[in-house]
């Protein structure tokens, strides 16, 4: 039996402080993990049901998005209970089970905080719409339109159009930086701070590990309500909305990354600490991104780590860039710490978004296995699943529909996980029609087909998880700075005075490189590492590695 904290409940894990440096965390959508009511919707006793497999895969935690109670606008980031289960997932006694048998497997939970708006059927909106003089009219963020009638501001949604929704019940607008139908909480009103803290108490005492923190730098907003100047041209990017979203016009600088922020996170850290709990930020900003998680992650008072984008572009990271965005967040964050991912539930699936081989998914896999940070794979990810094509008559996502044909949405890359290759709905679920179509490209790919193929990139991602976890100086160490050379990136990771090299070909051509000074002795041969040559130099081929420690 797994050892437990009798003085923070039996449903909680002893665990060491840093627990989450270097872990790998596997995010779970629920909506498309495992069908257990054949209803067509994921559910948490599906999630219970597939915790075995996920432990096999040798990662530390599960991140599980939303399942709180929502009217699933927009898929369960629309909360109207923090501090329950939306029937359609099951119930607290699910999610009980869910906790018990990850720790009993050895695995921490993480579950997806949404605080910075709720849903406008949380009771607490209700009221707040009710009149401008009740005890939570300033629960959100209320505004006079203009003497013309039109919005206070200029600030865009990033669902589209203007940010602001105008209410018959007050004569005022309210703030909403995604769908009208998910309001701003005002952070800056000291009860709406403390009601979230609760929220957080509440489910670190049901035994939870930490939070993913949706949408973290969104939380505080200028009090002012200043206009957001114009982005010019050059400046923008796709990382956060598609580039068809007006949203990429304008530099954030008032609708989000007050430094008011920082404030409310220490009080959040305070409470989590007492649990050993960790949190992932979510930073959405397009320009400032790791400077806002050097900010967000500096010291021991603030976040744990953040969740970065910069490997969620659309273009496939060269070496150079690897390189910049490493060397970029030494600079704003030296003693930060960020999380990596290649793949969410709101980008295109890295496979189809960088049109890579195998041999280059799997080289991919063991850069981030290597890099200093925390590691985020999706479900699925593991598999090599592509973006499943969904037709425009079975989107489910606003985004899509809004978008739609520039921008196709977020479905594709939640359609269900498939795990077996003859089984109804790639054994997902016993329904006549799941939720999302089943990819049948998907269920050529699906986990048994895979577990009896040696070559199958699953077993990859096995090996790779595990060679990052038997060596700590991968896990939580330091390095010397990643660097470039060609199609190369290199850099050396150190933790008590143990020296690993790494050195990653990032392209389809053989490429030549001189290993620095030293002793090395190859490593990593199940991930597909090259030996030295005998001239002393590394002939690496395409999309292939070299690691080697340093020969006591």
């Amino acid at each position: 039996m797994t050892k437990m904290s009798p003085e923070l409940g039996d449903a909680r894990l002893v665990k060491q402080k840093d627990w989450w440096k270097g872990a790998v965390i596997y995010q779970i959508y629920p909506r498309s993990y495992q069908d257990s009511d054949a209803d067509g919707v994921g559910d948490l006793a599906g999630i219970v049901q597939r915790l075995p497999y996920i432990a096999s895969l040798g990662v530390d935690a599960v991140w599980i998005s939303p399942f709180f109670t929502s009217p699933m606008k927009d898929f369960g980031y629309d909360v109207s209970d923090y501090c329950d289960v939306d029937p359609m997932f099951g119930n607290l006694a699910d999610f009980d089970a869910v906790i018990s048998t990850a720790h009993r497997l050895g695995l921490k939970v993480m579950i997806d905080l949404v605080l910075s708006h709720t849903s406008d059927a949380h009771p607490w909106f209700q009221e707040s719409r009710a009149s401008r003089d009740n005890p939570k009219a300033n629960w959100y963020v209320w505004s006079d339109p203009k003497e013309d009638g039109t919005p206070p501001n200029n600030w865009l949604s990033i669902f589209g159009g203007s940010a602001w929704q105008w209410s018959g019940e007050r004569e005022q607008y309210f703030l909403h930086n995604f769908l009208t139908s998910q309001p701003d909480l005002n952070f800056w009103e000291p009860q709406v701070q403390e009601a979230l803290l609760d929220v957080a108490r509440f489910w670190l005492h049901r035994g939870v590990d930490g939070f993913r923190l949706d949408t973290i730098n969104f939380y505080m907003h200028d009090k002012e309500l200043r206009d957001n100047p114009a982005l010019p041209k050059a400046q923008r990017n796709n990382t956060i909305a598609p580039s068809v979203n007006p949203y990429n016009h304008q530099e954030h600088l008032y609708s989000k990354n007050q430094p008011e922020n920082l404030d409310f996170l220490r009080k959040l850290r305070a409470v989590m600490d007492p649990f050993h709990a960790a949190a992932v930020g979510e930073v959405g900003d397009a320009q400032r991104g790791l400077e806002i998680l050097g900010e967000y992650t500096a010291g021991d008072d603030l976040m744990q780590m953040c969740y970065a984008f910069e490997f969620l572009a659309s273009t496939p990271p060269t070496a150079s860039y690897v390189a910049e965005v490493m060397t970029r967040l030494d600079d704003y964050a030296p003693d930060g710490w960020a999380c990596w991912a290649f793949s969410n539930h709101d980008v295109t699936r890295h496979a189809t978004r960088w049109d890579m081989p195998l041999a280059a998914l799997k080289l991919m896999t063991t850069l981030m296995m290597c890099l200093r940070g925390t590691a985020c794979i999706y479900q699925g990810e593991e598999l090599g699943l592509h973006e499943a094509e969904v037709a425009f008559e079975d989107l489910q996502d606003p985004y899509g529909i809004e978008f739609w044909p520039e921008f196709k949405g977020r479905d594709g890359c939640r359609t269900p996980m498939v795990w077996e290759h003859h089984g109804l709905n790639g054994g997902f679920s016993g329904a006549g029609r799941p939720w999302l179509p089943i990819s049948h490209e998907h269920v050529n790919r699906a986990v048994d087909v895979q577990e009896d193929d040696p070559h199958a990139i699953i077993h990859h991602y096995r090996r790779a998880i595990a060679f990052r976890q038997n060596n700590p100086a991968l896990a939580s160490g330091g390095h010397d700075g990643v660097k470039a050379e060609g199609d190369i990136v290199y850099f050396t990771r150190h933790l008590d005075g143990r020296r690993i090299f790494c050195a990653f070909n990032l392209s389809d051509t053989p490429s030549e490189f001189c290993p620095p000074e030293g002793t090395w002795q190859a490593i990593g041969h199940e991930l597909g590492s090259a030996e030295l040559s005998a001239d002393g130099n590394l002939h690496l081929g395409p999309w292939q590695p070299f690691i080697a420690a340093t020969v006591a």
